[in-house]
């Protein structure tokens, strides 16, 4: 409800203020209130812990991730090569429903599981060469909510700090990665596990 007293269409997309930036926020697009989806993403999905090296030395990465997509659709980043596996059942459900909301087609996902408050997301923007001019990102979350931090580049905005709830799909477009980092923090209030799905678009090599 607002404070009017109105209802919230839910399934509409309202609009994120965040200058040089393009943030649309649908509040429920794939509802899930027996965690029936969450748990099968959980077990079925082949998760793995990666590595990445800072200053030298490997460090394993505070959380569990994926990458599913068409063949071809390979994507590098933090030094990492990421060939994707086929799409699932529950995963193609997810990219038709997330692309009916945005009007935008995905031929990947990037899915990353937390599995409590210490598991993270470093601040970061999505502009790998793969991804094109000016990408659209589709970041759907399941499970529990978690807080999404923007810091701007060169600091010229102050930060912002926005809610991911379960069913929640956010889509970042325009220059939005040119001029933002965005990370997941850690936090030590109680927190469940959560699953969050990055749809986008490769640019290369697809076949």
């Amino acid at each position: 409800m607002t404070q009017s007293g109105q209802a919230v269409d839910l399934n509409r997309g309202e609009t994120i203020t965040l200058p040089q930036a393009q943030l649309l926020l649908y509040r429920q697009v794939v509802p899930d209130e027996d965690g029936a989806l969450f748990q099968r993403l959980k077990r079925e999905i082949k998760w793995r812990q990666d590595s990445i090296t800072l200053f030298g030395k490997r460090h394993p990465q505070p959380r569990l991730s994926a990458w599913y997509g068409n063949p071809g659709a390979s994507y590098r980043y933090s030094g990492l090569n990421n060939t994707p596996l086929p799409w699932t059942a529950d995963l193609q459900y997810l990219r038709q429903r997330v692309q009916n909301a945005c009007s935008h087609p995905f031929n990947s996902v990037l899915l990353n599981y937390y599995r409590d408050g210490s598991d993270a997301m470093g601040m970061h923007a999505d502009d790998e060469p793969d991804l094109g001019t000016e990408p659209v990102f589709a970041s759907l979350s399941l499970g529990a909510p978690r807080r999404m931090r923007f810091v701007h580049h060169r600091r010229e905005h102050p930060p912002m700090n926005l809610v991911l709830e379960p069913g929640s799909l956010l889509i970042m477009s325009g220059p939005t990665q040119d001029n933002w980092k965005h990370g997941i923090n850690r936090t030590r209030r109680p927190c469940g596990p959560r699953i969050n799905l990055t749809f986008r678009r490769i640019q290369a090599r697809e076949q």
